[in-house]
């Protein structure tokens, strides 16, 4: 099943903090507010009828950006040798969807450079309307549940603009949660984390730390967003072995693969404009909507695929997929990620957002306090076996891609090296996860 619920100044040289969290995971319960102390309490703003819906060509280019911005920060976070290694899950639908939360309070420089990061050229309002439809846009299935839930924490008495909250209840129907983040930080921290706790099904804890949210926070927004997804046609048990895979330090352990031939979605190629030799295939979720795309390098590839591609590449291999007999064996994985995103964000060309910024589209008449991104932080979690696909990340802002017939012979696709995984709506191509996996047991 899918739906989606949205539930004094300060000394010149400390603005306020607005903080931003998104998170995103499977499975996911609808948020719901409450106070400091623990009593719910939701205020719903009322959208105002001078939004109009995203027309199809906003919400195909909307997608595409989310695809964009997602390879960016994948390229941004593996740019050092440390880093380049590791397994990785990222969520770039849930940071594209609390960034398009702030984006209709930021002006100037501070929206510009938010825009140019996210890949948009459409006006704030009608990217922030397009990304909470494309959110919408999964229907029912049987054995599938998504489901995303936005929601607004206020620090008590302190004023929001009515344009600005008009606008997050048309597009993502956003409640708003009034804690005390100025007298009781830890309690307030506390139920926002419990809140994301409680949408992902305990599978992010803790998404602020101790000092995440504190006396100097006057807003936080979170998205959670819920998947959990079986394979269109399950992997049979049976046929699951243990197999090499060709680690990129050149070590080669046994680890616990799947194996079926069916067919699938299965695309090669090799050179031009992509460089190095690729594999590529399709695994539906059940409903047809969903889809993994599993992208496999040539042995000794992985390195400089991964660095040289991008949007118009991916596309590539998407729009190149078509129906083929497949002898695919692919890892069972399951790991975790977490990200500290500021430096990744300020690499992206955001910087004024981080201070001095114009979020002055935020605070209602009145209210003079100056808002800044502080620290962008993700969590995230995948986990991928026979039945299919759970997979979670929470994310933080603080203030803080034709049919051919098959052949005779079945492509042959072992996944015995590093490859790079996708899950999208393929209706329109919204990421809704994008990593790495460069070692199967690795957690």
């Amino acid at each position: 099943m899918t739906s989606r619920t949205h539930g004094t100044r300060f000394p010149a040289r400390r603005p306020a903090v607005l903080l931003l969290t998104a998170a995103l995971a499977a499975p996911l319960l609808a948020g719901c507010g409450s106070g400091a102390a623990g009593a719910p309490i939701v205020v719903r703003a009322s959208a105002p009828a001078s939004l109009p819906p995203a027309d199809p060509a906003q919400l195909e280019a909307t997608a595409a950006a989310a695809n964009a911005f997602g390879l960016d920060l994948l390229h941004t976070l593996t740019a050092t040798p440390d880093q380049a290694g590791r397994n990785l899950v990222l969520s770039p639908a849930g940071l594209a969807t609390v960034l398009a939360m702030v984006l209709p309070g930021a002006r100037g420089t501070t929206a510009d450079e938010l825009a140019r990061a996210l890949h948009t050229d459409l006006t704030p309002q009608q990217y922030a309307v397009a990304t909470g439809a494309l959110g919408r846009g999964v229907p029912p299935a049987d054995g599938l549940t998504l489901r995303q839930t936005d929601d607004l924490w206020v620090q008590q008495g302190f004023p929001l603009g009515q344009d600005y909250l008009g606008t997050l209840a048309a597009a993502f129907d956003t409640g708003v949660h009034p804690v005390d983040f100025q007298k009781h930080p830890d309690d307030a921290r506390r139920t926002v984390n419990s809140a994301v706790e409680k949408a992902t099904e305990g599978r992010i804890k803790d998404l602020f730390g101790p000092d995440g949210l504190n006396r100097d926070t006057r807003l936080a927004l979170t998205d959670a967003l819920y998947l959990k997804a079986k394979w269109a046609a399950p992997f049979q048990a049976a046929n699951t072995a243990e197999r090499p895979f060709h680690r990129l330090d050149g070590s080669t352990p046994a680890v616990g693969t799947m194996s079926r031939t069916a067919t699938l979605r299965y695309a090669e190629g090799s050179g031009g404009i992509l460089g190095e030799p690729w594999q590529a295939v399709e695994l539906p979720y059940a409903g047809g909507r969903l889809a993994m795309d599993v992208v496999v390098p040539a042995q000794g590839g992985f390195e400089a695929f991964r660095k040289g591609l991008d949007q118009t590449q991916l596309a590539l291999i998407l729009d190149s997929l078509a129906e083929r007999q497949v002898d695919l064996a692919l890892p069972r994985f399951h790991f975790d990620t977490a990200n500290e995103l500021t430096p990744a964000l300020r690499a992206l060309g955001v910087q004024a957002a981080f201070g001095p910024a114009d979020l002055s589209g935020i605070p209602g008449p009145g209210n003079n306090e100056r808002l800044v991104i502080g620290t962008v932080v993700q969590k995230a979690t995948v986990q991928v076996d026979e039945e299919g696909t759970v997979a979670a990340a929470g994310s933080g802002v603080g203030l803080e891609a034709t049919a051919a017939q098959a052949p005779r012979e079945p492509a042959v696709l072992h996944v015995d090296r590093p490859f790079l995984f996708l899950i999208r709506d393929t209706a329109n191509g919204r990421p809704l996860f994008l990593g790495q996996v460069t070692d199967p047991q690795a957690h």
